[in-house]
């Protein structure tokens, strides 16, 4: 496993996934600038500290003073993104790292039982990953064991595992933050 290039794609997924909560953003009339301003302090927080749990508390008080979002909204959502919806940590690293190591052992990450399966223990496994640093070593773990894949690459990889998961913790409350002000936006479009 060539280490530099896992941090590079690592950080292409979660740029990615950035721009996809821009364009959530951007549906409810929010633009991007404004909501990086307005949420820089907590996703700083989220990156240096590497914990969505320790970001808690910043995130919903930056939902509710600085985006208006409802209380119970903004605590729900900040609460749900961080023990289920968690994209960077229970998402894409484990599915990176299947689809990494399968080939190792001969298989197709191409072929529709692949996808599927990957598709499903992930999203299974995702349910209930700790919010805090390393989480999603065992959430790794957890993946690859139960595709029957070796674990030992995350032996590999636990060395750069600190420079993806600050970036990937940003993402898991951003994550939380655009749910939170997109779910608001929408209740109050109904009203």
């Amino acid at each position: 496993v060539n280490l530099g290039r896992f941090i590079i794609a690592s950080y292409a997924a979660i740029i990615v996934m950035f721009i996809v909560h821009f364009v959530l953003l951007v549906w409810v009339k929010v633009s991007p600038s404004e909501f990086l301003s307005k949420a820089w302090s907590t996703l700083l927080f989220a990156f240096t500290s590497r914990t969505s749990a320790g970001t808690l508390p910043m995130n919903v008080e930056t939902q509710i003073q600085k985006f208006s979002v409802n209380e119970a909204v903004a605590n729900f959502s900040a609460s749900f993104g961080l023990s289920i919806g968690q994209n960077g940590c229970a998402g894409i690293y484990p599915a990176m790292l299947a689809t990494i190591v399968a080939p190792t052992v001969g298989i197709n990450i191409f072929s529709i039982e692949f996808i599927l399966s990957l598709i499903a223990i992930v999203t299974i496994s995702s349910l209930g990953v700790a919010g805090v640093g390393g989480g999603a070593t065992f959430a790794s773990l957890i993946v690859l064991s139960s595709m029957n894949l070796p674990i030992a690459i995350v032996g590999l990889v636990i060395s750069v595992e600190p420079l993806i998961d600050m970036a990937r913790t940003a993402l898991n409350v951003s994550d939380a933050m655009v749910a939170g002000i997109v779910t608001d936006r929408l209740i109050k479009k109904q009203a």
